[in-house]
């Protein structure tokens, strides 16, 4: 494996700042020059190697492969955006993990499970964010909009398939997941309180 395919790869996900394809990365070179997929994932795993034991790592997500701090340091490096941005509220939470589990779902079958109505601008700040996306209708009088997660959302999540979602049993606390969104996302927008104390409590 060529070192100087590795430190290409480097560069570009270090400037990129994002998650990176394996066809996004191939596109750095001219046609000719272009390395194989087997070669690509050599040099990743080189590069991952690399990293082993340090304060940022090789990540592999749903949109490729991404340079980023381990979360073990995240804390340590939270004061270097000195204002934090207010929290999510638990309604917006529980509607996202509900699309997540339930996918493809309809706001009306949200607001079942919940028991109370979906705020428009719930739904309009999950989209977007890109964390979830109108993938089709049902097929049923009025033909709601169905409702799933996006790739954004596997990337944002640090998830490559649906499949790494933790089971409902392992769902930790909303309170602990606004700790872990305080120190991930610092340029977050809050959703507006819910209407009623019935909402938070449902």
């Amino acid at each position: 494996m060529p070192v100087e395919l590795k430190l290409i790869l480097e560069a570009a996900l270090l400037a990129a700042g994002r998650a990176l394809s394996l066809e996004q990365l191939q596109g750095l070179f001219e046609e000719a020059e272009q390395p194989d997929r087997t070669d690509l994932r050599r040099a990743l795993q080189a590069l991952e190697q690399d990293y082993a034991g340090r304060a940022i790592e090789l990540r592999e997500v749903a949109g490729g492969y991404r340079l980023q701090v381990r979360q073990a340091y995240a804390a340590s490096i939270a004061n270097l955006w000195q204002e934090r941005a207010p929290r999510y509220s638990r309604a917006l939470l529980e509607t996202l993990a509900i699309i997540a589990y339930r996918q493809p779902v309809t706001r009306g079958e949200i607001e079942d499970i919940r028991g109370v109505a979906v705020a428009s601008n719930i739904i309009k700040t999950l989209s977007d964010r890109d964390w979830i996306r109108v993938v089709g209708r049902r097929d049923v009088p009025g033909r709601p909009a169905l409702y799933a997660t996006t790739r954004e959302f596997l990337d944002y999540f640090d998830l490559k398939s649906l499949d790494q979602l933790p089971t409902l049993a392992e769902i930790r606390d909303f309170d602990s997941i606004n700790r872990e969104l305080d120190l991930n996302d610092p340029d977050r927008l809050e959703e507006p309180a819910p209407a009623t104390p019935s909402q938070d409590q449902s």
